[in-house]
């Protein structure tokens, strides 16, 4: 549009101004009649454009009295000037080509203008369409909303507000249509709940059926299936672990009675005499393995000292005597531990620390052990059939036994009470395992070894009632100081 109106001033200003009416100069009749009948030749077209200008307009510089109509040499042209401008003009302005031009691109820009406008006119159409399609929707929704709300309970009913989203206003708000939009979304969603929720009572033949409702009682069956099965599945387990248990405890009862008979046999084999002391039995581990062993059944108090006697009686066959005890609390599974792995001589560990024990048991034959350590200064003594194999320090120094632990017979304790490692078990007999709460006296170990002077462990005495054995060990009773000669 600017280009146009530049074009239309450009035209105005190129076209020569009309002269201006003669004037009348002194003695000059002669000329003004020349000068009227120039004005007379003047075309239209300057006539019409001195009329747009107005009379006070001049197309050139005024003429000198006496001078002739027409030069041989004409003044140049001035600028133009015009009333409807403040600024002088050029006098050069586009020519006719490019006039023409400026003429063809304003109608091609008219043209654009017009299809711009037909494609908004279309566009508003198409969205007044659209908004009279929502209406009829809303419409339709509103009252299958009225049909479904019907036909159900007064509190089902007044569930909510209701808001009225067919106000007037301008239907050519954007924010109208994304209103509108909105409250249909909300009604669909608002039908289809009601319409889950409704009973199965309600006469749905009013309303249009939903999603096809086969796949639905299928899916519902499935799950009541699957519900089922997992719940059998549950029972079969509970009655699985309920088996194992009864059976486990079986398994305990008929060892128990397998022991008792089997120590019956010895008696009866042996001769049963008029008195059989608790302490007259010891604890048998036929063969290697990693489910055979003893267990102490009684709580252990904290230790700053002790003293730990048995008889062994290795049957490894030269292959290490392997573990004879171990005792182990919660978080140190190697409270105290004797141990013998293979060739390796045997050691004694006090919270994962280790001492070597110069002590031999590879005979097959009966041996009286002791071991005394005491936390101060870490001293400990290894003794074997009463005499003194060798002593240290600096074996966990100032570290006290901790309580409440568990101490297992023929197995070497990998987590507390449990993981037994069978190239570690003992092999062999094992009687007379006491425990003190101090280091005992060379004299007391001598005595206790000719079975001179024999004592009971004031923490562990060795007593029936107190050892229970697992897995095939056996208890039989053994007098040890009567029967270690010939057994």
């Amino acid at each position: 549009m600017l280009a146009f109106l530049g074009a239309v001033i450009c035209i105005i200003a190129s076209v020569p101004l009309a002269a201006s009416p003669a004037r009348a100069l002194p003695g000059g009749g002669g000329d003004n009649a020349s000068a009227a009948s120039g004005a007379a030749a003047s075309p239209g077209p300057q006539r019409s454009l001195s009329a747009l200008h107005g009379l006070g307009g001049s197309a050139g510089p005024s003429a000198l009295p006496g001078a002739p109509a027409s030069s041989a040499h004409p003044l140049p042209p001035g600028p133009l000037f015009s009333r409807f401008l403040c600024t002088p003009l050029a006098a050069a302005c586009p020519s006719g080509t490019e006039q023409g031009d400026a003429a063809a691109g304003e109608r091609e820009e008219l043209l654009l203008l017009q299809s711009t406008a037909e494609q908004l006119r279309q566009t508003a159409l198409q969205q007044e369409a659209r908004i009279r399609a929502d209406q009829d929707t809303i419409r339709e929704l509103t009252g299958k909303l009225g049909r479904c709300e019907s036909g159900l309970p007064r509190g089902l009913q007044d569930a909510g507000p209701r808001r009225d989203t067919m106000a007037d206003g301008a239907w050519d708000s954007p924010a109208l249509v994304l209103e509108l939009e909105d409250a249909v979304r909300a009604l669909r969603d608002r039908i289809d709940r009601i319409e889950q929720e409704l009973p199965a009572r309600v006469n749905l033949s009013a309303a249009p059926a939903p999603a096809p409702a086969v796949p639905t009682a299928l899916h519902s069956k499935m799950d009541e299936l699957e519900g089922q099965l997992l719940a059998k599945v549950l029972a079969l387990e509970k009655e699985r672990v309920a088996l194992s248990h009864s059976s486990h405890r079986q398994r305990q009862e008929v060892e128990k009675e397998l022991d008792a008979l089997q120590g019956r046999v010895a008696e009866l084999e042996h001769g049963s005499s008029a008195y059989s002391p608790p302490d007259a039995f010891k604890v048998g581990i036929p063969i290697r393995n990693n489910y055979m062993y003893a267990r102490v059944r009684k709580a252990m108090p904290e230790l700053y000292a002790f003293t730990a006697c048995m008889w062994l009686r290795s049957r490894s066959g030269g292959t290490g005597q392997g573990t004879p005890f171990s005792y182990s609390v919660p978080g140190q599974a190697n409270e105290i531990v004797l141990l013998e792995a293979g060739h390796e001589p045997m050691e004694l560990l006090i919270n994962d620390k280790v001492a070597q024990l110069p002590m031999s048991l590879k005979d097959n034959s009966w041996h009286h052990i002791c071991i005394t350590w005491t936390t101060r200064d870490g001293l400990w003594s290894a003794y074997q059939d009463g005499e003194l194999r060798g002593s240290g320090e600096n074996l966990a120094a100032w570290h006290p036994i901790k309580p409440h632990g568990i101490l297992i017979l023929g197995q070497e304790q990998d987590t507390l009470g449990g993981r037994f490692d069978a190239t570690q078990a003992f092999v062999g007999d094992i009687a007379q395992f006491n425990l003190w709460d101090h280091a005992l006296t060379p004299a007391q170990i001598l005595g206790i070894a000719n079975c001179t002077a024999p004592l009971l462990g004031n923490v562990l005495p060795w007593e029936d009632k107190l050892v229970e054995t697992f897995g095939g060990a056996t208890k039989a009773t053994f007098d040890v100081c009567k029967g270690r000669a010939k057994a």
